[in-house]
């Protein structure tokens, strides 16, 4: 039986593919660093234990009815306060919107603002843009970056595409490199879609900023989170941010993402997350509510979590740095932020000890895999081409005991090619 279009061009997760693949050899009994997935295994980041407490409190006291579309007006206005207090944002709780984690504002975002044939411009790589055009049918225009700039975008390269774009899709810190904006590139983006929408008569759509800061609370050493709308005040009124808990405190299965912006663009997300029926489970909203008022709580909880995952990163990074000294293609980029490290394995066009020739980038991911028992992502899974040697590595499910037992294994697995 035929399907429709959207569903017979939407492809699925590449890393699913993966975790298909690494389940398969698990279940041969074969050890695994699993180093794929965005997520904490709760193990060794429990959530916040007030948020926990909290969460089992409102269940004991039944709160398991819908909550209102847009959350409820308790944690909005939480929310509110946690952005005035970490960010200097003044957003209103009519212009804060509750849902199930991070995915459903993103949608609600690109169904608000982007008709079919629209263009909407996003960095490779970078997490579901590819996908999000694919489901509104729009006219995805995918903007290559670099390791000469930590492959995140520049203005430079967004500016041969902005004429007539409707949505301008950013992230940072970014999934999946862990790079960041810094001050003077994020200002000159501002600048250059400031000068766009100037173009653009009353009637007319704007260019909108979509802006995903989920990892913002994670950030290391001297790197600084940045902003649009508190670098270019001006921009409030085109710029929605993806925003929520999952990431800063390790609870990605509580289900509680929070997006802001202009109350028009605000409402309309509303009605289509409602639509969706795409809304945090209300237990879990009224603890979140609670939590995020406990200064004191959620400043231990960060600092703990933040010193952990940094630690791991660092253990990662200095590993692939000492590959690279010892003569192996390897290389790896300072760990900036989130949960991720982007590194280098530039093994295209050498020979396995079974005398296969890996080709790709998922070639050279499948072989460490075998041999190595580590699992990462190939950027392709971002929208890079399978030419590009990059992967994202991401250290939420694996202790630093694990990390440091995992480059001795990717070298001996690299010495064997030839």
């Amino acid at each position: 039986m035929s399907v429709s279009i959207l569903a017979q061009n939407l492809h699925g997760s590449e890393i699913i593919k993966i975790a298909g693949e690494i389940n398969e050899l698990k279940r041969q009994g074969q050890n695994i660093a699993n180093l794929t997935i965005g997520d904490f295994d709760s193990n060794i980041y429990p959530i916040p234990a007030g948020l926990q407490s909290g969460i089992v409190d409102a269940y004991d006291q039944h709160q398991t009815n819908y909550p209102p579309a847009d959350g409820i007006l308790d944690l909005r206005q939480s929310v509110s306060a946690f952005l005035k207090s970490r960010f200097d944002l003044d957003y209103a709780a009519n212009q804060i919107l509750i849902s199930g984690g991070s995915r459903p504002l993103i949608y609600s975002i690109y169904m608000a603002i982007v008709d079919p044939g629209d263009k909407v411009l996003f960095p490779t790589p970078s997490w579901n843009n590819n996908h999000y055009c694919d489901l509104t049918r729009a006219n995805g225009v995918e903007i290559p970056t670099g390791p000469e700039h930590n492959f995140m975008p520049t203005a430079d390269d967004i500016r041969p595409h902005i004429k007539g774009a409707a949505l301008l899709a950013l992230c940072s810190p970014l999934n999946p490199t862990g790079t960041m904006f810094s001050k003077k590139d994020l200002e000159e983006i501002c600048d250059l879609v400031i000068e766009e929408n100037k173009t653009r008569s009353a009637g007319e759509k704007p260019l909108y900023i979509l802006y995903d800061q989920i990892y913002s609370q994670l950030t290391f050493g001297h790197h600084e989170h940045f902003n649009p709308v508190s670098l270019r005040p001006e921009l409030k009124e085109v710029t929605i941010f993806v925003d929520g808990a999952s990431k800063c405190f390790a609870s990605t299965g509580v289900r509680v993402g929070w997006g802001f912006g202009p109350a028009h663009v605000i409402n309309h997300m509303k009605a289509i997350v409602g639509h969706m029926g795409a809304w945090a489970p209300k237990a879990e909203q009224v603890a979140m509510a609670h939590f995020l008022k406990d200064d004191n709580a959620v400043n231990d909880y960060l600092a703990q979590i933040k010193n952990n995952i940094q630690k791991s990163l660092i253990a990662l990074y200095n590993g692939f740095q000492k590959l690279k000294a010892d003569g192996l293609k390897v290389d790896a980029i300072e760990p900036m932020g989130a949960i991720y490290l982007t590194v280098k394995v530039d093994y295209s066009g050498k020979t396995t000890p079974d005398g296969k020739v890996l080709k790709t980038a998922t070639d050279i991911n499948f072989y460490l895999i075998k041999e190595a028992g580590v699992a990462f992502v190939p950027f392709s899974a971002f929208g890079t081409g399978e030419e590009v040697n990059w992967f994202r590595a991401s250290v939420g499910a694996s202790t630093l005991k694990d990390i440091g037992e995992l480059v001795p294994r990717i070298k001996a697995a690299l010495l064997k090619l030839s």
